[in-house]
């Protein structure tokens, strides 16, 4: 099957499952990026990333912290994400391809707070938007109001150009970020470190006390996607 027919398939079926959008990012352009493990990538040459979209009504509930509906719904996509990324990794391999799933939300390494692989730089290198004065990935339909997952592959699939950052001299996340840890910094592609961007000890202090109050697991605020004006409901 040739490159464009395959890639079709693939994009199709992703969006049958019910993604609201799917991009192929070319592993070369995430060269350097720090994985877990080290060798993740190896063998890998393209990642098929989908996104689901999380109702814009939650985040205008939320004040300061999230609220049950939020960390509800926020688990609730998740797990659509991972049957649907199962589901793509069943399809690659039965086309005769290596395919392995990633999680949508797993933290892997609790003293860097890392997962397996960054799938918001991953989902920038698919073309699905660019990543925000705050890191998170910004669509330019949903903004930051969606949930990413990833398959990994050596399918001879049509990577997906990039989309530029438009976030442009636009300081709301930073100026709503109740830890303060947005820095605000700009950069046309990607931040030098995620240091330059955020200050993650604050963000992770605030989170994690709020996660213990509400007695949850999950580190999930929800008040820099409220504030991002791309997506916002009018």
């Amino acid at each position: 099957m040739e490159q464009q027919a395959i890639t079709k398939e693939i994009k199709e079926y992703a969006l049958d499952l019910g993604a609201d959008l799917v991009g192929i990012a070319d592993l070369e352009r995430l060269k350097g990026i720090t994985t877990v493990p080290a060798n993740l990538l190896d063998g890998f040459t393209r990642a098929v990333v989908v996104a689901f979209q999380v109702s814009p009504t939650i985040f205008e509930q939320i004040e300061s912290e999230p609220t049950p509906l939020y960390i509800h719904q926020y688990a609730a996509v998740n797990l659509v994400l991972d049957h649907i990324n199962l589901m793509l990794q069943s399809k690659v391999l039965n086309l005769g391809y290596k395919a392995l799933a990633l999680p949508a939300s797993q933290t892997v390494d609790r003293i860097n707070w890392l997962g397996h692989i960054s799938t918001k730089a991953v989902a920038k290198a698919a073309g699905l938007g660019w990543q925000g004065k705050s890191l998170l990935l910004i669509n330019p339909k949903y903004g930051p109001r969606v949930r990413l997952s990833c398959l990994l592959t050596n399918a001879p699939l049509v990577p997906d150009q990039p989309i530029p950052n438009r976030c442009g001299n636009c300081t709301k996340c930073r100026d709503a970020c109740p830890a303060n840890a947005i820095h605000g910094a700009s950069w046309d592609d990607r931040p030098n470190s995620r240091e330059e961007a955020v200050d993650l000890e604050r963000c992770v202090n605030r989170l994690s006390h709020i996660a213990e109050k509400q007695g949850r697991e999950a580190l999930i605020c929800g008040v820099c996607i409220k504030v991002c004006p791309w997506g916002k409901v009018r």
